[in-house]
């Protein structure tokens, strides 16, 4: 029967309905396995940017292409530039002027190493500076930058260097200065949510653009997940694994958090199957609700530029992805 035994009702066709053209690009696309050229699936990805989402973010933009702050690429937190750029690449915007404009403002925050922090920089010393931090911020920005097509710009080859110079192969990831608060009570030595923005990102890149650097991380960073069953990071005072319990709340968008969800897209669409990862597979079919569809447990609603679904409610993002998960799993 396929995958789709393990559903207790196919929401195919709820994806499939106009009000989400997102979700509904994507369904053509992933479920479905619809040619990118087929004339429904590029109906669908032009009818993303007249979603009601798509306009509210891009009429909130400002004519020199920021959001919010012209100084701050991250706060607002939830409704500055970079953010809005992770929302449109998420729900599958294509690359227009406003987008153009906007990733020319979000270069102008990278240092001269490669790296990205909030502020706008002043002075020649403030694009000289340095900081090994926050790998979820510069992993959250190569996403929108692969999927807007800027993979192969120098100032994204830069961000690329910079990832690379500043992993560490002996404990594998990027130190973060927020990460543990407490050493005691986890098991990697480097941020594990971090990790899966960066890995996320790197998912993305088709892999015969992959070089070998970029292909040694991932399977370092695969590795290493695995190696904490996906979501048993944390450390109990007896040695014992602990899970994640959040990850097990889905939602859309994250920003900065991760989910099961969010992971187990990013190691399928890289090709892992592996045995460490069946008990989160087995937690995302139960989540399934008796009509087949799954609720959105986390959102930022209320705190973005508009809502997405609602909490506690059926969710078409967190069901598509659920689908894609378990359809991406039993192909393997």
């Amino acid at each position: 029967m396929g995958w789709k035994s393990v559903l207790k009702a196919d929401s195919t066709e709820w994806l499939l309905e106009k009000d989400n053209p997102s979700v509904r690009y994507f369904t053509l696309r992933e479920i479905e396995v619809r040619e990118e050229n087929d004339p429904e699936v590029q109906k669908a990805h032009d009818e993303i940017m007249e979603s009601a989402l798509v306009k509210a973010i891009l009429q909130a933009q400002k004519p020199e292409g920021y959001w919010e702050n012209e100084d701050n690429l991250y706060l607002p937190k939830y409704t500055a530039t970079t953010n809005q750029m992770l929302i449109l690449a998420e729900v599958g915007a294509k690359k227009t002027l406003e987008i153009e404009k906007a990733i020319e403002h979000v270069y102008r925050f990278q240092r001269n190493s490669g790296h990205f922090l909030i502020g706008l920089p002043k002075t020649e010393r403030g694009r000289n500076s340095v900081v090994k931090d926050a790998c979820c911020y510069d992993g959250n920005i190569l996403h929108y930058l692969v999927h807007f097509g800027y993979l192969n710009d120098p100032r994204t080859r830069k961000l690329l260097e910079f990832t690379y110079d500043y992993y560490d192969k002996e404990n594998t990831g990027w130190k973060c200065r927020a990460y543990p608060i407490d050493p005691s009570k986890v098991f990697p030595v480097n941020c594990f949510m971090g990790r899966t923005k960066v890995l996320k990102a790197l998912s993305m890149i088709p892999e015969d653009q992959r070089d070998p650097q970029m292909k040694e991380i991932i399977d370092l960073e695969v590795e290493k997940i695995l190696e904490n069953d996906v979501y048993r990071y944390l450390r109990n005072s007896d040695e014992s694994r602990k899970e994640k319990a959040g990850w097990k709340r889905f939602g859309f968008p994250l920003f900065y958090q991760a989910d099961l969800l969010e992971i187990l897209n990013t190691l399928t669409r890289l090709g892992v199957r592996d045995e460490r990862m069946r008990d989160s597979v087995d937690v995302v079919i139960n989540a399934q609700q008796p009509d087949g569809k799954w609720l959105l447990k986390n959102t930022y609603n209320g705190k973005m530029w508009r809502d997405i679904e609602e909490k506690h409610k059926p969710s078409k993002w967190i069901t598509l992805r659920a689908m894609c998960v378990l359809k991406k799993w039993d192909e393997f």
